[in-house]
């Protein structure tokens, strides 16, 4: 028991900070200390730049070829493309308002991987896992942009008939994708940025996770809560219990055990990503259903990733 409590109290240390400048967002919304074109123009400002550059960063700096693993990025990527258009199929049957749509299978399916993730993934095996961890940040940041904009832009596109040509030009111009095909060369070879460059990239990172999180916040809608409680809780439900159970499970008998599947764990079950807000406000979605989204998972992600990993120690599967 004294296992699930340290779990419990480290996954706290992580998810507590964000859910307070959530709340603080909320706060200062409430006060109208911040207001609607704060929110608006914080979102352009770390769509466009300061998670991008947080994307380049992260991968820039990994060692690709130190810990490249293509068993385990082959798994993520076969099980992500499959369960993400089954999450869609089943979907779409019950939610019929496009901007809802997409925003639900996003944040049914993308998770706060770089943020939370990696933490959890370093507590749990230090430094080996970090670094075996990071390695998926390189399948997960392109795959996860590009299913998040083919998601949030061809619901929207019921009403005038389906179209390839806009998803691709917006996976194309899509900062985030840019931002993984510009580190790429990087991480690769080796590369790094002059120490003037590190430094400055490093400060606009650094401001991606406050404003993010502030604009969730300030977003927030008890009104909006209660009227898409069906949504999200369904959204909640998928991400932290059903989507976890399957993969990991798929993982163990495909044949990964100990950090590997740990990991896999752990990606598969993290609370969505405050990204996920910033690209469906930024594409037209519904903004307060995917703030929700973000809120309830990363809430519920302190028993289910707790009693998650509890229970993979528990039967010496980790």
């Amino acid at each position: 028991m004294s296992l699930y409590i340290d779990t419990l109290l480290f996954t706290s240390n992580i998810v507590a900070p964000i859910f307070f400048i959530v709340s603080l967002g909320y706060l200062l919304m409430r006060l109208r200390i911040i207001d609607q074109g704060f929110i608006d123009t914080s979102s352009r400002l770390v769509f466009t730049i300061t998670l991008p550059v947080l994307v380049f960063m992260s991968i820039s700096r990994m060692n690709f070829q130190a810990v490249f693993n293509p068993q385990l990025m082959g798994y993520f990527v076969v099980s992500t493309l499959i369960i993400v258009p089954f999450i869609w199929l089943i979907s779409r049957y019950f939610i019929k308002e496009p901007a809802d749509l997409g925003v639900f299978i996003q944040g049914s399916f993308r998770g706060n991987y770089g943020i939370i993730g990696l933490a959890i993934s370093f507590n749990m095996f230090g430094n080996s896992g970090l670094a075996l961890a990071s390695l998926l940040l390189v399948c997960v940041i392109p795959l996860y942009n590009v299913l998040s904009v083919l998601a949030l832009s061809l619901p929207m596109q019921q009403s005038s008939g389906p179209s390839i040509i806009r998803p691709i030009k917006e996976i194309a111009r899509n900062p985030l994708i840019i931002a993984v095909l510009l580190a790429l060369p990087f991480s690769y070879y080796g590369w790094g940025l002059p120490s003037v460059g590190d430094k400055i990239g490093t400060y606009f990172a650094n401001l991606t996770l406050p404003l993010a999180l502030l604009a969730i916040g300030g977003s927030l809608n008890l009104k909006s809560l209660r009227n898409t409680s069906g949504q999200s809780g369904w959204s909640t439900l998928i991400k932290l219990i059903i989507m976890p159970l399957i993969l990991t499970l798929g993982a163990w008998l495909y044949g990964f055990k100990g950090q590997e599947l740990g990991i896999l764990f752990v990606l598969f079950g993290c609370p969505t990503a405050a990204a996920s807000f910033i690209m469906a406000k930024a594409m037209g979605g519904n903004a307060q259903l995917a703030a929700n989204i973000i809120l309830t998972t990363t809430l519920g992600s302190l028993i289910t990733l707790s009693s998650g990993i509890y229970f993979l120690r528990l039967w010496n599967l980790i």
